[in-house]
């Protein structure tokens, strides 16, 4: 509202006259800066989820950071500065030593080196400061490939000696007690196993590069972190030589890349990822040069196709209850911890006690630095939030509501060395992510080209030639996370205590050291430094190794049961129930233990057929594998194969309904959402969201609700009636076919990634033709059969939805039309 437009188009007019930059004409200059701040500004709307400039004017959807609280009270009344810091004092002193700058006689101004490191051309110049500068990492790839914890402790120096930049930076120890001597202390081994290698998915990093952290981990005894991009099932059984490639936290998020019933049963711990440090509100997005084959039969989907993450907000925000999300996990992994990974924010503490209610096992606090390199210019600064702040409120607030017994605190982002870990630990985490130091150790040299598949030393690339230029190894890696250990004992025997259990919460033994800069009007840190207790004298997690929350049993307890034929034999089976809408997840559990007996895809379709009665509950074959055929003679809640690992599933009409199939809905919203194979006939319409994201199902339905196939790489659906808005939204794989009954579909589809033909082809024709007869078989619909028998005249209806790039790079089996 109150931007100048007028100011900024009066400087381009003088730029234009005192700068030679070829024939670009006034009203073009201006032109480009209009799109270029339409573009910005559309970009952080998207992101925040706010659609109308009349919702973002006044919104408030930003936390202040450093800005004194009598300035925020004055001019943004009601903003949230927990940590003051600097006024109009300080502006007006920053703003004239910048005039001052701007109006020496012949001085260049800086290059900037903002993003990454870069040397101004002005000599008398102070370059910007990086948390991880050369010397820092020179020093640390030295010392693990020497394996010299001397030469990690002069790396440590060098990170201290940085001017502040972290809110850490601003801390240190108070010591209250003796300090003993260092073999009292508990050992590395203990110390390693509650450091974590955060989620890089394979896809940012080489296979390579991915492979060699998860060994290197599991050799210590500690996790890491898949990513959202799934795993070589090869990786599941140890190697000849006893290496454990196996990722011991298997991440699920928004895109559901290659997550399947045995990806989730091959693990420790599943994460959620609710949202991410680096890049907090948005989703991912891998470039189609970086989906090599192995990518593309990981994430189900086509070498050489964009892959979009969507934005959190468009999924698991939003359309997916994140309690019931918990329930399925911990149906489909009966042994696995479940961990949610959260963005920290200001009313994450709020956010982290509902979390804990829903039967979370751990909680991630993930600060605003870090990621891979691969995020925008725009997502690197000023987006989200220290992870101080967030883990220091979330700890408080699950103490005050006596829940922080029931969970793990975990926090990553940035932490370099043991001073960070303790400091971490002081402020209520329990367990610690080290993402880019492991990544540093195996070679990386921070020049931030990850997005750009030109990785000069093969951590962040696809490129064969390049992937030959990796050194790193799993020995750098443990002894990065050895000598951080190692640091943190040294740290701890100072201190007087016995291991890093004993200081979880110890807010007591920090203090601030530092208020910043002299123009500073204040800089507060004590609202991270409050200690808050629970009424239960529990502050920290008592749930023991191995143990996790466990959540109500489902049907498939009696199922597994009554299938004891099928698990001691391999029987063929046929079982029965009726079921109402509090059966949640029906078929899920019965999926992991086949899984876990046959393999996911071993046993012949519909070798155990499983025919329900009534109204099912949420998530209706979640993760169904392979050899299930999931039957319902009713109707089905939101979620109906949700995750789909090959498992068939029908749903009939009710004998004695006399209701119109086309015109009623027979199962909820977000059905398939993720599926990666299998089947889906329903003999109803479905509700929002039908299909998100499925790669690989195949399914027959008779109409939905908006956004359907949205985000969809690869799989099959076809719709027999009307379908809501933005339909085909970001799908960039599988295709899709549409009866246009009511005349209106062109008007429902968002074609920026999609085209829309005829089915001219007699090929084309025959597959459909084949699909429809499945589903009438399957669902038992009356339409379906209206359909066939009128052929020739309702095959002129279609709409075939076929993605651009999978047109462009002849990824059909048959021609889209005679021409």
């Amino acid at each position: 509202t109150t931007v100048n437009a007028c100011t900024a188009e009066y400087s381009i007019a003088d730029y234009l006259k005192n700068n030679n930059i070829g024939d670009l004409s006034f009203n073009d200059a201006v032109n480009n800066y209009r799109k270029s701040i339409n573009d910005g500004l559309l970009k952080i709307m998207s992101k925040m989820g706010i659609s109308v400039i009349s919702s973002y004017r006044g919104g408030y959807i930003f936390e202040a950071l450093g800005l004194s609280r009598p300035l925020v009270n004055e001019f943004f009344p009601g903003l949230l500065s927990r940590i003051s810091g600097i006024g109009l004092h300080g502006i007006e002193h920053i703003l004239r030593d910048m005039h001052k700058y701007a109006n020496k006689k012949n001085n260049m101004l800086p290059v900037g080196g903002y993003y990454r490191v870069r040397q101004s051309l002005n000599p008398n110049d102070k370059n910007d400061d990086h948390a991880w500068e050369s010397a820092a990492i020179h020093l640390l790839q030295h010392a693990v490939n020497t394996d010299s914890y001397l030469t990690y402790k002069k790396y440590a120096q060098k990170i201290y000696e940085l001017d502040n930049i972290h809110l850490r930076d601003l801390l240190d120890f108070q010591k209250k007690y003796e300090p003993i001597k260092l073999n009292e202390v508990e050992t590395i081994t203990e110390i390693r196993k509650k450091l974590v290698a955060p989620g890089i998915s394979l896809g940012a990093l080489s296979p390579i590069a991915h492979e060699t952290l998860s060994i290197a981990m599991n050799r210590i005894g500690a996790k890491s972190d898949s990513g959202e991009g799934g795993e070589d099932p090869i990786r599941y059984k140890p190697k000849a030589n006893g290496d454990n490639a196996s990722s011991a936290i298997k991440q699920i998020a928004s895109g559901r890349f290659g997550v399947t019933t045995e990806y989730l049963n091959n693990c420790k711990e599943i994460e959620i990822k609710m949202a991410q440090g680096a890049k907090p509100g948005e989703g991912g997005q891998l470039p189609g040069f970086k989906v090599s084959k192995i990518i593309a039969r990981l994430r189900h989907s086509t070498e050489g196709v964009t892959l979009i993450s969507p934005p959190p907000h468009h999924d698991i925000y939003s359309i997916e209850d994140l309690a019931q999300l918990i329930y399925d996990l911990k149906q489909v992994n009966p042994k696995a911890k479940v961990c949610v990974k959260l963005v920290a924010r200001s009313g994450i503490g709020t956010i982290a006690a509902g979390v804990a209610k829903a039967h979370a096992d751990a909680i991630l606090i993930s600060g605003h630095s870090g990621g891979t390199g691969a995020s925008p210019q725009t997502s690197i600064k000023y987006a989200g939030l220290p992870w101080e702040l967030g883990l220091s409120e979330t700890h408080q607030v699950l103490c005050l509501n006596n829940l922080r017994d029931r969970v793990t605190l975990r926090a990553d982002g940035g932490i370099k060395t043991g001073r960070d870990v303790v400091i971490a630990a002081m402020l209520g985490a329990e367990e610690f992510g080290i993402g880019t130091g492991a990544l540093i150790a195996m070679g990386c040299l921070m020049v931030r080209q990850c997005h750009s598949n030109t990785c000069p030393v093969g951590v962040c690339t696809q490129n064969p030639k390049l992937i030959e230029k990796f050194t790193g190894t799993p020995e750098k890696v443990v002894n990065l996370y050895s000598f951080i250990a190692e640091e943190v004992r040294e740290i701890l025997a100072s201190l007087g205590m016995r291991s890093l259990q004993d200081v979880i919460g110890r807010t007591d033994l920090l203090k601030q050291i530092n208020r910043g800069r002299d123009y500073l009007d204040d800089l507060d840190l004590n609202p991270l430094l409050v200690q808050a207790n629970s009424d239960n004298g529990k502050n920290r997690c008592s749930l023991a190794d191995g143990e996790r929350n466990e959540v109500p049993s489902s049907l498939d307890i009696k199922m597994i049961k009554d299938a004891k034929p099928l698990f001691d034999a391999r029987e063929k089976m046929q079982l029965q129930y009726d079921i109402c809408n509090t059966d949640r997840a029906v078929g899920t559990r019965i999926s992991s233990e086949i899984t876990r007996k046959f393999g996911m895809n071993e046993l012949d379709d519909g070798h155990l057929h499983i025919k329900l009665r009534g109204s099912a509950g949420q998530s209706l074959g979640a993760f169904l594998v392979k050899g299930i055929l999931l039957g319902v003679r009713g109707e089905a809640n939101d979620y109906v194969g949700k995750g789909l690992s090959g498992g068939e599933i029908y749903l009939r009409a009710p004998r004695i309904s006399n209701l119109v199939t086309r015109e009623n809905t027979i199962i909820g919203n977000t059905c398939l959402y993720g599926a990666t194979s299998g089947h889906l006939y329903a003999a109803g319409q479905a509700g929002e969201r039908f299909a998100v994201r499925n790669s690989g199902a195949i399914s027959v339905i008779e109409g939905c609700g908006s956004n359907g196939c949205e985000y969809m790489t690869g799989g099959e659906v076809m719709i027999l009636g009307q379908v809501g808005h933005n339909f085909a939204a970001g799908m960039t794989g599988g295709w899709a076919f549409v009866l246009d009954i009511n005349d209106n579909f062109p008007s429902r589809i968002n074609d920026e990634t999609v085209g829309v033909y005829k089915i001219k082809t007699q090929e084309w024709q025959n597959h459909c033709l084949k699909l429809l007869e499945r589903h009438v078989k399957m669902s038992q619909s009356k339409w379906g059969e209206e359909i066939i028998n009128n052929w020739q005249h309702m095959q002129q209806k279609f709409y075939h939805i076929v993605p651009h790039e999978i047109k462009k790079l002849g990824k059909l089996p048959y021609p889209l039309d005679n021409g």
